[in-house]
């Protein structure tokens, strides 16, 4: 074959992948049309490359036999719960009913809430509670290292083992990778622990599934009694992994009520699919209400399934609320739809105002965070930059009596392609300590003013309004 020939195969071969990649795109029932303009841009204007990042990185897909395993999993689960009885299970106002329909669970009232903005209390509290299990220990998290708090964990949850309980951990497989090589795991294996990476990645399944969909939740269940979910992952906030953006800081909320068995039933989904046990045979309790606890709602999201359902979250409240909203989030990329909603809400006059991390360890999406701040200045959101460490927390405070505490970021990563959970909480006293830990982080901020921000260089405003062409991908 001559050059010319060669040539003019290459150029057919582009032009026919690009086409038939544009109609795919085209096609895609799932996303926004914001991601499917931007990923046709990158296919038109990338020649090859385009195309095979596409076929990487642009479809929702986890593999057939694993959305099956999910499915079945899922509507077990749930044909169990709706048959028996419900404790705590009020009903719900129009806001709760809409979250039931993204794939929330249903209201449940009488739980008792403990909310912790400092790490290693947190930690202790968990393993004091892993040290008092007598039945299950059962534990999952995005990332769970070696080191001070991840060993003190792993033995809590071997004594555990060694006494005769039933203890199960499931890591995601990239986020946990050292964990899953480590002495640790093997020791934590020889004492009984069961321990099963979630979404192994096999370069090898790229042709049916996407490396980069995540188990991102954040899931204890102890004795089916105590539940704990949240941002921190099981390691010190010193996070070795990324030392030089810590502290990294983080909230996490303790559960002890109705609304574990909600929080127990996303990890039941999750582990009988990664290590093929039958749901029936792990042990469910339903938790009784306390007199005067808190009404709780548990939202579990996934790639496969309520994928936009946080993007509707992200409204939940919005234009109606009073007084004031707080977001904490350290990853903020948001989507037309929330920027909207954050605008507007400004603009209504309620005080809307947005906390993130002044260092970022991911510089596209600081640069990607920063081509929206105009935009929301000019409308009066009041935008605050944490000085000390990376602000991990993912949080939202809405009016007197409405809060959310979340594993998910405000990314489309974490709306469209991991695996995520999130507690709403409808009640005061909880809202004032989360607006308590809120105004320790704006006093540890600098908030960014419009006319400085005006001023800033051309050469970071190209750079930042460039990166945030590509927020649909981030």
């Amino acid at each position: 074959m001559d050059r010319s020939t060669l040539a003019l195969f290459t150029f057919l071969a582009d032009l026919l992948l690009r086409a038939g990649l544009a109609v795919m795109i085209v096609l895609r029932s799932r996303g926004t049309p914001s991601v499917r303009l931007a990923w046709l841009l990158v296919v038109i204007i990338v020649p090859f490359g385009g195309g095979f990042a596409y076929l990487l990185l642009g479809g929702v897909r986890i593999g057939t036999r694993r959305m099956r395993r999910h499915r079945a999993a899922h509507e077990w689960l749930r044909s169990r719960n709706a048959e028996e009885t419900h404790a705590g299970r009020i009903p719900g106002a129009a806001a709760a009913r809409l979250i039931e329909q993204l794939g929330g669970e249903p209201l449940t009232g009488g739980n008792v809430l403990d909310v912790y903005s400092n790490s290693d209390e947190a930690a202790t509290v968990l393993i004091a509670d892993i040290d008092r299990a007598q039945h299950s220990c059962d534990v999952l998290f995005y990332i769970f290292l070696d080191d001070l708090i991840g060993v003190a964990v792993g033995q809590a949850l071997m004594a555990a083992a060694r006494r005769g309980a039933s203890v199960r951990v499931l890591v995601d497989a990239f986020g946990s990778k050292r964990f899953l090589r480590s002495r640790l795991r093997r020791e934590m294996e020889g004492a009984g622990v069961q321990v099963r990476p979630a979404m192994p990645v096999h370069f090898l399944g790229l042709a049916v599934a996407r490396l980069d969909h995540r188990n991102h939740r954040k899931i204890a269940v102890i004795d089916g009694r105590i539940g704990w979910t949240g941002s921190m992952n099981i390691a010190d906030k010193t996070f070795e992994l990324k030392r030089k953006y810590a502290p990294w800081v983080d909230v996490m909320v303790r559960v002890d009520g109705p609304a574990v068995y909600d929080l127990h039933t996303l990890f039941i989904e999750d582990w009988v699919v990664e290590s093929r046990d039958s749901p029936d045979r792990l042990r469910q309790v339903r938790p009784e209400p306390h007199a005067n606890g808190a009404v709780v709602q548990v939202l579990g999201t996934a790639p496969h399934r309520y994928p936009l359902a946080l993007r509707e979250l992200s409204l939940f409240g919005f234009p109606g609320s009073e007084g004031q909203i707080t977001m904490t989030t350290p990853y903020f990329v948001p989507d037309e739809v929330t920027v909207t909603a954050l605008t507007t809400s400004a603009r209504s006059g309620i005080e809307t105002r947005l906390i993130v991390p002044r260092k970022n360890d991911s510089p596209l999406v600081a640069a990607a965070s920063r081509s929206f701040y105009e935009r929301l200045l000019e409308a009066g959101v009041r935008i605050f930059e944490f000085r000390p460490g990376l602000l991990h927390a993912k949080t939202v405070v809405i009016g007197r009596d409405r809060s959310v505490v979340s594993t998910a970021n405000l990314d489309r990563r974490s709306y469209e392609l991991n695996f995520e959970v999130t507690l709403i909480v409808l009640n005061e006293s909880f809202n004032a300590r989360l607006r308590a830990i809120h105004a320790d982080y704006i006093a540890q901020s600098d908030e960014v003013r419009l006319d400085a921000w005006r001023t800033r260089g051309a050469v970071r405003r190209f750079t930042e309004n460039l990166v945030g062409t590509m927020a649909p991908l981030l």
